[in-house]
C-alpha cells in the first residue's frame, strides 16, 4: 500500500499585520490543501500578524533583526529557525527585509513571494502610485519564486484588475488586496502540490490553461 503523501510544511515570513498570511492559513484548513502552515516568523516583535497566527494555533515567533550586527547574521538565525522546524517551503507575505544572496540561494526553488504589481512592471515599493503615474489600464499582483535580484524571479501566477478613472493608490490597493488573498493560496497550492515546477528561468504548470497563467479580471 502506498503511504499517503505528506503535506509540505510551510513557513510564512511577515513584518506587519499579515493579511496574506491569514488567507494562507485559512486555505490550509482544508484537508485537501497540499500544504500545512507550520511556522510564522517576523523580524518585528510588534508585528500584529504574530498574534493573529498564534490565535490560529500556528507556532509564531519574532527574530528581531535589530539584535544582529548585519544582514548575514540575521539571515543565519532565520535559516536556523526554518530548518529546526523542518520547513519545506517559505512564503514571504509582507516581509520587509532584503534577504542576502546566500539565504536566497539556500532556499532556491523553495521560496515564493507576492508582489503588488504585474511583474516585470513596477518593481520595488509604491507600486500602485507607479502604475497610476504610468497610465496603465491593468494593474495587479504576482506570485513568483524568489531570486537574489529584487522582484525578478520566475512567475508562478498573476491576477489583474482594471484601473478606473479617478483611482488613487488607496482605491487601487483595496481592489488588488482582494486578488492577493485569492491568488497566493492558489499559487502555493500549485507549488506545494508539485504542479508548478521550475524549468530554467520559467515556471511550468501541469494542467494549466495554454497561457500558463491564473488571471482574474
Amino acid at each position: 500500500m502506498t503511504a499517503p503523501r505528506t503535506k509540505a510544511r510551510v513557513a510564512i515570513l511577515i513584518s506587519g499585520r499579515g493579511s496574506n498570511m491569514t488567507s494562507l492559513i485559512a486555505a490550509a484548513r482544508d484537508p485537501a490543501y497540499p500544504a500545512e502552515i507550520a511556522l510564522v516568523l517576523s523580524n518585528r516583535p510588534d508585528a500584529a500578524g504574530l498574534a493573529r497566527a498564534a490565535e490560529a494555533g500556528i507556532p509564531a515567533r519574532a527574530i528581531d533583526h535589530r539584535r544582529y550586527p548585519d544582514r548575514a547574521a540575521f539571515d543565519a538565525a532565520l535559516d536556523a529557525a526554518l530548518r529546526e522546524a523542518g520547513i519545506d517551503l517559505v512564503c514571504l507575505a509582507g516581509f520587509m527585509r532584503i534577504l542576502t544572496p546566500g539565504f536566497v540561494e539556500a532556499w532556491a526553488g523553495r521560496m515564493i513571494n507576492i508582489h503588488p504589481s504585474l511583474l516585470p512592471l513596477f518593481k520595488g515599493t509604491h507600486t500602485h502610485a507607479q502604475a497610476l503615474a504610468a497610465g496603465v489600464r491593468l494593474h495587479g499582483c504576482t506570485v513568483h519564486f524568489v531570486v537574489p535580484e529584487l522582484d525578478s524571479g520566475p512567475i508562478v501566477a498573476q491576477a489583474a484588475v482594471p484601473v478606473h478613472e479617478g483611482d488613487d493608490p488607496d482605491s487601487l490597493a483595496a481592489r488588488i488586496i482582494v486578488q492577493e488573498h485569492r491568488l497566493y493560496p492558489a499559487a502555493l497550492a500549485l507549488v506545494a502540490g508539485g504542479r508548478a515546477r521550475l524549468d530554467g528561468g520559467r515556471v511550468v504548470i501541469a494542467g494549466a490553461p495554454p497561457d500558463g497563467a491564473l488571471l482574474s479580471l
